[in-house]
Parts: structure tokens; sequence; C-alpha cells
């Protein structure tokens, strides 16, 4: 009797198994890790591009002699920055995605602003370790890119198996929730890295 219940016992639980990977529960398991790992990516290239901005405002701040409040708003726009974290267990709360994202665009705006008022400056512009810290800021800037046009298919990879039939399902009984994705007024900075190149740049001496 107690071999027949053992018996019994697997055959349920394969029988779940199985059941669970015909409703897509395997598959939103792996689409929500793809989810998770690319967010980590875009946390991680925000995160090199945050921890830049205090040496490019160091270094300019030696130089400029007007307007500073530029440097203020950078300043001011990575403290922003650093405030708002967003963990990916909280993906799917598009308030405060969307809030991330508008910080994180602040910053962007301020760095443009920064590198429209250096090209006043020029022997800013040839300072050495400016120039390197502005290389290393452009090539994170492209990194952010694609780090976040890599979010935005797993999250739209991941939305769809949790919105779609049979997958809906599961996803109710799982707790599975849709992830939000950045804004569409944003869709085109996810392919285009923000413009932060100087014009007529002078070799570093």
């Amino acid at each position: 009797m107690k071999r027949g219940m053992q018996w019994l016992g697997l055959g349920w639980l394969l029988a779940m198994a199985s059941l669970l990977s015909g409703c897509g529960y395997n598959d939103m398991q792996a689409a929500d890790e793809q989810v998770k790992s690319a967010w980590s990516e875009v946390l991680n290239q925000y995160q090199r591009r945050a921890d830049l901005v205090p040496q490019l405002v160091k270094v300019a701040d030696a130089y400029m002699t007007h307007e500073r409040e530029v440097l203020v708003q950078v300043s001011e726009a990575r403290g922003k920055v650093g405030s708002m974290q967003i963990s990916a267990d909280k993906l799917d709360d598009p308030a405060a995605v969307a809030q991330f994202q508008q910080a994180q665009g602040q910053l962007s705006s301020a760095l443009s602003r920064l590198m429209v008022v250096v090209e006043r400056y020029p022997e800013l512009k040839a300072d050495r370790i400016f120039r390197d810290l502005h290389v290393q800021l452009e090539g994170t800037e492209n990194r952010i890119a694609v780090a976040r046009g890599r979010y935005v298919k797993s999250v739209e990879a991941y939305n769809v198996l949790v919105r779609q039939f049979p997958g809906v399902i599961t996803a109710k009984v799982m707790g599975y929730e849709p992830k939000a994705n950045f804004g569409v007024e944003n869709e085109a900075a996810i392919s285009t890295a923000p413009d932060i190149n100087f014009s007529n740049s002078q070799p570093a001496r």
C-alpha cells in the first residue's frame, strides 16, 4: 500500500511537471532570468557612467571660469541617479522604471550640455586626462545603448509569454506579472548613443 502511494505521488509530480511545461512555465522561468540578466547589465553600464561623472566635473572645474552652473547641473543629475536604483524584482512597476529612466535621461542631457560648453575651452579639450575620460564616457554611452536594446528585447519576449494563451493562465497562477519597458519616447535613444563628441577636436598635447 505504501509503495502504491509513493508511485501515485511520483505520477502526480510527473503529471504536474508535464502540465507546467506545456503551459509555458519553464519558458517563463527562462525568460524571467533573461530579463534579470539584461537589467543587471543595464545597471552596470549606467553605474560605469555615473562613476566617470565626478572625475569629469573635477577636471572641468579646474578650467571653466564661466557657465559653471552646467557643472552643478551635472553633479545634481548624477546625485539623483544614485538615489533612483531599481532591483530586478521591481521591474513590474512601470512608475518606478519611468522614474529611473527620467533620472538617467536628465544625466544624459546634463552631460550633453557640458560637452557643448567644453567647446568654448580649448585648453580643457586638450587636457589629456579629460580627453581620456571623454573616450571612456563615449564608449560607456555606446555600451548603455546596447544594454538597453537587449533589455527591451528580453522584456518583449517575456511579456508575450505571460500575456498570450495558454501562458497567461500559468502566469496568473504562478504570480508572473508583465515587466515595464523603456518609454516609447526614448526608443530612438536605445539604439543611438547621445552625441557627446567634440567637434573640431584638437589632438592631446
